[in-house]
């Protein structure tokens, strides 16, 4: 029987914009982190990462209390700019960022790490400026590992259930995600619909993750620091 897509769509639109900011915050990160060494800096790191080895209710915890309708920062958004993050997508797309982050922070500074300095420094005994440099040596070297970190970054934030259930909640046509749509067509006894979802979000990933695999051995990219 033919289902209703919007689970699908709504996922597709979740994971692209986390992994547009995901990346744009993990480059800011990296070259911040990577070129500067102070205080607590450790510590900085580990907060960053710490959404890998954290229980998505925890994330999910975290993100209420600060987004929800009490939350300072939920308070500021409702009073300043009239936004509820809670109980909306944009609550999907912040707890997919979440999530997806500490795995793209990886990617880009294993990426840059292995650019070899010698070439900015040329570029600056030229008289070459820092974003000039950046923006046509550094980052087209580093690009592999940092779109092989984007992919990785995507089918994270596709996946992501426990966080999103917590701040997004489960409204259908609104916030209801594929991962949501096989946890309530299940709760529902609708096993054809849970399955139905559970294949396509499974043939996406598998696709993605294959491709991905196939595309480091090619270029000769690897994950995470060593």
């Amino acid at each position: 029987m033919p289902y209703d897509l919007s689970p699908f769509f709504l996922s597709l639109r979740v994971a692209l914009i986390s992994t547009f900011f995901v990346f744009i915050i993990s480059i800011l990160l990296v070259r911040f982190m990577s070129r500067r060494d102070f205080f607590g800096k450790s510590f900085v790191e580990a907060v960053i990462l710490l959404p890998l080895v954290l229980p998505p209710t925890v994330i999910g915890f975290a993100l209420i209390y600060l987004f929800g309708m009490n939350g300072p920062l939920g308070i500021l958004l409702e009073e300043w700019f009239g936004i509820r993050i809670v109980f909306t997508w944009v609550g999907a797309v912040i707890a997919s960022f979440v999530v997806s982050l500490p795995l793209m922070y990886q990617s880009a500074f294993a990426a840059f790490e292995k650019v070899d300095p010698r070439w900015e420094n040329v570029a600056r005994t030229m008289g070459i400026g820092e974003w000039r440099i950046f923006r046509t040596i550094t980052f087209p070297l580093a690009w592999p590992g940092i779109f092989a970190g984007l992919i990785l970054s995507f089918a994270r934030g596709l996946g992501e259930f426990g966080a999103t259930l917590m701040i997004a909640g489960y409204i259908p046509g609104q916030t209801e995600t594929v991962p949501l749509a096989i946890y309530f067509a299940y709760e529902a006894g609708q096993m054809e619909k849970a399955a139905f979802w559970v294949i396509v979000i499974s043939s996406l990933g598998l696709a993605v993750m294959s491709w991905l695999n196939y595309w480091r051995k090619k270029n000769g990219i690897r994950l995470g620091r060593e």
